[in-house]
């Protein structure tokens, strides 16, 4: 995968691209609710917070959250247009977070782990701040559970280079079992419809997906062209829905 500097790249867009209706929003909060303790206040984590898209959600949902995010130009977005009293914004990462050990009942990693660079180093830093018991919520896609979103088969290579930034399901649950973790649960997500087939089209056209970086120009054209033209038969039709998994591990 070709990494992305959000400094110099797609923070513009990025909340715009990837912006969530408050029903899909509250799809992601009861199932993140589902696999985590029932009390209340619950202190959270949320490690590649972008632009805030899950962030205040979680605090208005669960308890105080820390927002860690590498790139300052995101934070900026978030500090700007995703405040919340009960959250935090940081400079740091999966493999450098700043926080004292022992600080957090839960951690997210959303649409993040596969920007992770030092895996085997951020697996023990996640442990570090987690309490014994934490949770880890990983939704991150995986090469062999792939949820194959619709728009993807109008661009060459479409599944193929979108899968092949992401790992088998199997060698996450490796990289966290062998340094103490366990398997909570494992299942998947359906969000509601994003809008229309049109919505969507200009959302894509941001670009702010990862996909894109994978794909030559020439094969940009190509299947942005072809999708124009699959959605300009039904621009105002819904958005397929498709689901999407979420793996939920426990430090032991």
């Amino acid at each position: 995968m070709r990494p992305i500097d959000y400094d110099t790249e797609q923070h513009e867009h990025y909340a715009r691209g990837r912006v969530l209706t408050q029903q899909q929003l509250q799809v992601w909060i009861s199932a993140f609710a589902a696999v985590l303790p029932d009390r209340r206040p619950l202190t959270g984590m949320d490690i590649g917070s972008g632009t805030g898209r899950f962030t205040p959600a979680l605090a208005s949902a669960f308890g105080p959250v820390v927002g860690v995010e590498p790139s300052d130009r995101m934070r900026e977005v978030a500090q700007a247009h995703s405040p919340h009293p009960g959250v935090r914004y940081l400079p740091g990462s999966a493999e450098d977070i700043p926080v004292p050990s022992g600080s957090a009942d839960y951690a997210l990693l959303g649409w993040s782990w596969h920007h992770v660079r030092d895996k085997p180093r951020a697996v023990p830093e996640l442990a570090r701040v987690l309490r014994t018991g934490g949770r880890l919520l990983l939704r991150t896609n995986f090469s062999d559970h792939h949820p194959r979103p619709w728009w993807l088969e109008y661009f060459p290579r479409g599944y193929e280079a979108d899968a092949s930034i992401f790992q088998p399901l199997h060698e996450v649950i490796e990289t966290f079992t062998s340094a103490g973790w366990r398997v909570a649960d494992f299942r998947t997500v359906t969000e509601p419809s994003a809008g229309t087939r049109g919505d969507m089209l200009e959302r894509l056209r941001l670009r702010t997906l990862s996909f894109f970086a994978q794909l030559t120009p020439a094969e940009l054209e190509a299947g942005f062209r072809r999708l124009e033209q699959a959605v300009a038969v039904d621009p105002d039709g819904p958005a397929p829905v498709f689901a999407e998994p979420l793996l939920t591990l426990e430090l032991r």
